[in-house]
């Protein structure tokens, strides 16, 4: 089913031509509206006018993560804050976390898309949707609500954790497709299992599943756990949120990027060089919609490749694979995006502990499990009050961690010089998981 056939199904030179009357207002807006994109147009030479073509992409400046988080809170709004009726974040300390705004008009296009993107998955009307993914600042939960509502969908609102109330509901409310992360809907298939319920016998017919990383063989594992059709959605909080390239029914074979809202490049994540369309690269996404938070060129440092053979749905947008690598150091745990250096932060401003640490990511079942070991100053032990102290300090560092970052390790302390080095160099994270 196609939701909005009249954008969904434009011919190729149709939506180039789109793009670029697009694109032409957003580079005049955002020229005369947000500093920074001033200062980094005129660095690079170029005044929103030289645009006038495709072919002119590579002439425009890239945005990144380090940019954001440098104009925080609301330094890349193009509108007045009178204009903003939502505010999300992603998580971290102050300085590095990052805010985007949404007008009435962005949250209507959201909403637009995410309709969309649940009738690809063959939804309508009629169904029930049990939405676990997180609500909050967030943008998973309230962008997937917003589309269900759109198409008129009933929606269960039951956001992140509680899973003993989530599989009661899952019998009882009968939904006929879930929302969440692949992670969090293993889970809920072991933890159905352990109580006994048959979680194919449920009514669920598809679950559409995103923000972390997952591959063919876990979409094979939810699929048979649940019975159901498994299909893959992607977002970024930054761009907009959930809802900005969909896997339909008919294909299975990648996610249709709304490219009458975004316009979707691969570059060589070392020189910035854009690459022919099928080779894998880094995805670079350019707003050609957004009000609030316009992003032009913006590196998201996932690495995909562009697929440009037709999709027997009839959609004739680009399609994207799916997401496993990264070109960044940035680690998705039960779907929050988590760098090292906020990590670091937390640590730093705490009193009595070493530079030293390593975080630990592996599987506990379907879950990810954070294990996080970081040594302790020789003042400690030679001037603290013993087990106690430790245990104080432990307790501060799983606290700051899921207050700041939302994420709730295990930590264990250890003495100086304890952690491994190899030849000076220290690896400060161990990612054990497979994807």
């Amino acid at each position: 089913m196609i939701y909005n056939e009249e954008f969904e199904t434009l011919p190729r030179e149709a939506i180039r031509a789109l793009q670029v009357k697009r694109l032409q207002g957003v580079l005049q807006r955002v020229y005369h509206t947000v500093g920074y994109y001033k200062k980094a147009f005129d660095a690079a030479g170029i005044k929103p006018d030289d645009f006038q073509a495709m072919a002119d992409m590579h002439r425009l400046p890239f945005t990144n993560r380090k940019d954001l988080r440098e104009n925080y809170p609301f330094g890349l709004f193009a509108v007045p804050m009178s204009s903003i009726v939502r505010l999300h974040a992603s998580s971290g300390t102050s300085g590095v976390s990052t805010v985007f705004g949404y007008t009435r008009h962005d949250i209507d296009i959201w909403s637009e898309l995410m309709a969309r993107s649940l009738a690809a998955a063959g939804l309508t009307k009629n169904d029930i949707v049990h939405n676990a993914y997180g609500y909050g600042l967030f943008t998973g939960g309230l962008g997937l609500h917003y589309g269900a509502e759109k198409i008129g969908a009933s929606v269960i609102p039951m956001s992140g954790g509680n899973t003993k109330r989530q599989i009661m509901i899952l019998q009882d409310f009968g939904p006929t497709a879930i929302c969440s992360t692949p992670s969090y809907a293993l889970h809920l298939a072991e933890e159905g299992k352990a109580q006994g319920v048959d979680m194919k016998s449920l009514k669920l017919r598809v679950g559409i599943f995103g923000a972390e990383p997952w591959s063919k063989a876990i979409c094979a594992e939810i699929e048979q756990a649940f019975s159901i059709t498994a299909l893959n959605i992607f977002g970024l909080s930054e761009v907009m949120g959930p809802g900005i390239a969909m896997e339909c029914l008919e294909g299975r074979n990648g996610m249709h990027v709304f490219e009458d809202h975004f316009i979707v490049e691969t570059i060589n994540p070392a020189t910035g060089e854009i690459l022919p369309e099928g080779e894998e690269g880094e995805l670079v996404f350019t707003t050609l919609t957004k009000e609030a938070f316009p992003l032009i060129r913006y590196r998201s440092g996932d690495i995909s490749r562009l697929i440009t053979e037709p999709c027997r749905c009839g959609r004739s947008h680009i399609r994207m694979e799916r997401v496993v690598k990264r070109s960044d150091d940035m680690l998705i745990i039960r779907g929050i995006n988590v760098f090292p250096s906020q990590v670091e932060a937390i640590l730093v401003a705490i009193e009595g502990l070493e530079p030293h640490y390593q975080l630990i990511v592996d599987k506990a079942g379907a879950l990810d499990s954070v294990e996080l070991q970081v040594e302790v100053s020789e003042k400690i032990f030679s001037e603290s009050g013993g087990v106690k102290d430790l245990q104080n300090i432990e307790r501060r560092i799983v606290k700051d961690m899921k207050d700041y970052l939302g994420i709730s390790p295990r930590v264990k302390l250890v003495e100086p010089n304890t952690l491994q080095r190899q030849a000076g160099a220290f690896k400060k994270v161990i990612d054990k998981r497979k994807f």
